[in-house]
């Protein structure tokens, strides 16, 4: 689906090495795919062939019969993926970028949205591999790609922690999730709100919560447990989330603690956090009440 994007998959295959080919008929896949150029001696570059409804010459049936004809050679191992999105993030996406729609015309987005999915129901029915990035930003599509396509995702355990704020939505690609909603909130001292949860003053104040410590000691033994039974059962990529309300304090400071205990332990986690940069979180987490301290 266009907007769906095509382009973050294409580049983040890019970054692990594959050659890139946008928009390129399907009807001289074939005669592509028999150029000369690679050594016989050598593993050949992989290739990635990105193409949608603006691509010159589609049509969705001749798609699948040209690629039904090429997985039946024996010296290709060829792979489809289809990128979806719901319909009201694919409209907003649109709204929010001011692009016209490629099948829309002079129409709304809505329409040329709806037709385009009709014209794509074959592919989407029939490709191995679907991904809906309805939910996704662009970096968590391409964690997505690089967990299904790294060359390197089976040497090990690659360990993500990263913050987020509920009031901007769960972070779709998370095997563990923990909601630190129950601590005090920094948000209601008028001193720490500015803060965050990378700053000393805010993490004192959640360290003083009488349920932090007891908390932090009992995640972190699980992670303990867990990690290591993830590694011998070959699971490539962990990601544990931790959550507050606008992900500007308890879960920065609760994941950056976790990082730091975890290398402690033997681990190399990555460590992110998704609201960090966002705009200020006093929208999302409301004025305070007068009795409201947490």
């Amino acid at each position: 689906m266009l907007g769906a994007g095509k382009t973050t998959v294409l580049r983040g295959l890019e970054d692990l090495g594959w050659e890139i080919i946008d928009n390129f008929p399907i009807r001289l896949l074939e005669g592509l795919l028999d150029a000369p150029g690679e050594a016989q001696s050598d593993l050949p570059t992989p290739l990635a062939i990105g193409f949608d409804s603006r691509t010159r010459g589609f049509d969705p049936e001749r798609v699948i019969a040209q690629v039904k004809a090429l997985s039946e050679r024996p010296d290709v191992a060829l792979t489809t993926l289809f990128l979806d999105c719901q319909s009201a993030e694919l409209e907003r996406r649109y709204n929010e970028t001011r692009r016209r729609h490629a099948l829309a015309a002079d129409a709304p987005v809505a329409t040329g949205i709806q037709a385009e999915r009709e014209l794509l129901t074959p592919l989407r029915r029939w490709a191995e591999v679907l991904i809906d990035t309805s939910e996704f930003t662009s970096n968590d599509l391409q964690r997505v790609i690089r967990e299904r396509f790294a060359e390197s995702a089976t040497e090990g355990t690659t360990l993500t922690i990263s913050s987020f704020g509920f009031a901007r939505g769960m972070p779709p690609l998370a095997d563990l999730v923990f909601d630190m909603r129950f601590l005090d909130n920094p948000h209601w001292d008028p001193d720490l709100r500015p803060q965050t949860g990378q700053d000393a003053a805010v993490g004192d104040f959640i360290r003083k919560d009488p349920a932090f410590s007891e908390a932090f000691s009992r995640i972190r033994d699980l992670l303990l447990l867990l990690l290591p039974r993830y590694k011998a059962q070959g699971k490539s990529y962990v990601h544990i989330a931790f959550g507050c309300t606008g992900g500007k304090h308890r879960s920065v400071f609760t994941a950056e603690q976790m990082a730091s205990a975890l290398r402690h332990s033997g681990f190399s986690p990555t460590l992110l956090h998704r609201n960090l940069g966002s705009r200020a979180a006093d929208l999302l987490e409301g004025e305070p009440r007068r009795d409201d301290k947490h």
